[in-house]
Order: structure tokens, then sequence, then C-alpha cells
């Protein structure tokens, strides 16, 4: 964790997986198993795939493959990946962070790679409210590390880019971030390996204080 910092913003971006909720056990079982089927390191493979699109990470996995056959597996992954919550959690402080953005009407979305389906099964699991502005993959042309989905999310809220922070656990996901030209709060040990503007454990070390005028503080800490 970074020193107690503050930050002022207009609104908030939200990743999902790793920053509301803690999805890692079902990711884990699902991308392995696709690893021991493609003959693939799956220590190596896991390095790759958080905050990514499926199809983004297999492109990358696997470059000599066909698009069209890595968006088929992608379409399965997804599928077989919402049908198993066993082990979604919510991040510690993610209840509370989210009741006090919708308390102090705060501006906030929801930019997750995973669809529509995938986010509100698991925002579900871990008992959390879905924002009423959700950015997913099928809002977007391109997967984090572009920016698109950020940049999407900001457009919607009616708020420039610059006046933005972004919560994000992943190194695709900060990447995002920053291209968009954003803040970028990290969020768990994942974060902490790609420098992010500040670093917390997990949201029980951000307060929010409403500041007037439409900005928001953000006790990081």
């Amino acid at each position: 964790m970074t020193a107690t910092a503050v930050l002022t913003a207009r609104a908030l971006l939200l990743d999902m997986d790793g920053t509301l909720v803690n999805s890692d056990a079902v990711v884990e079982r699902i991308w392995r198993r696709w690893a021991d089927r493609h003959g693939l390191d799956g220590d190596e493979v896991m390095k790759v795939v958080h905050g990514r699109q499926g199809h983004a990470s297999m492109a990358l996995l696997l470059p000599d493959r066909p698009v069209e056959r890595n968006l088929a597996d992608n379409a399965l992954m997804l599928a077989a990946e919402t049908a198993d919550m066993d082990g979604v959690v919510t991040i510690p402080g993610a209840p509370a962070f989210l009741a006090a953005l919708r308390a102090g009407g705060v501006p906030h979305a929801l930019v997750t790679s995973a669809d529509v389906p995938l986010s509100t099964a698991r925002m579900a699991a871990a008992g959390l409210p879905l924002p009423d502005v959700r950015v997913t993959a099928e809002s977007v042309g391109a997967s984090k590390p572009d920016p698109e989905g950020f940049l999407k999310g900001a457009a919607e809220l009616g708020v420039d880019p610059a006046d933005c922070v972004v919560f994000e656990d992943s190194g695709a996901g900060i990447a995002a971030g920053r291209a968009a030209g954003m803040r970028v709060i990290g969020v768990g040990p994942r974060a902490g390996l790609h420098h992010p503007d500040a670093l917390v454990r997990d949201l029980t070390e951000v307060r929010v204080d409403p500041a007037g005028d439409g900005a928001v503080r953000l006790h990081i800490g």
C-alpha cells in the first residue's frame, strides 16, 4: 500500500474481477483446464489472462491460431465461467464502497472484460449491486489494455477522462486506464507489479468523501 493520499475525481471507473469481486478460484480452474488441453504451462497462462477478454489472451498465447477459433473457444469459456460461481466472493470493502458511491451520488461505471451474463452472475454471487452504467465485452471492439472501455465509460457518464479515476487489479487494466489518460488506483497484489498511481490491499483502504460541485475525494490508505 502507498502512504496515505487523497485523489479528487468527478467519476470512477471500476473493473470487476479482482477489484470488486474475487473470482480467482474460477479463473484458475477454467484457464488451467484450457492450458492443459493445448499443452501450455498453466503458470505461464495465468500470467496473461487477468484483465483481458478471453480471445485476446488466446491470441497472445496461441498467436498462429485463427481468430475464429479463439472467438469460438472464448464463447465456450464464458459460458463455463458463468455456470461456475464456486468460490466467487466479494473483495473486502466492496459493499461499503459501492454503497458510499450510491449514497453520495458519485458517477461511476463498471468497466469489465466479462460479458453481460458473466458480470451479472458474478456481481450477484458476491452480493454486490450492479452500477447503472456498465461497459462489458459486448460494448467494445478491443480488449484491455486498449483504452476503449474506459473511454466509453467516461463518455457515458459525461465526464472528461482526465477527471476520472480507474480502480483496477491487472496489468492489462492498469495499462488501459493510463492509455485513456486517467489516474489508476491499483487493488491487490497483482496491481502492485504494474506501478499504479496509488495502491491498496483492498477496498477497506479507500474512503469516499463527496467534495461538492460534483467531485469526490478518495482517501487512500
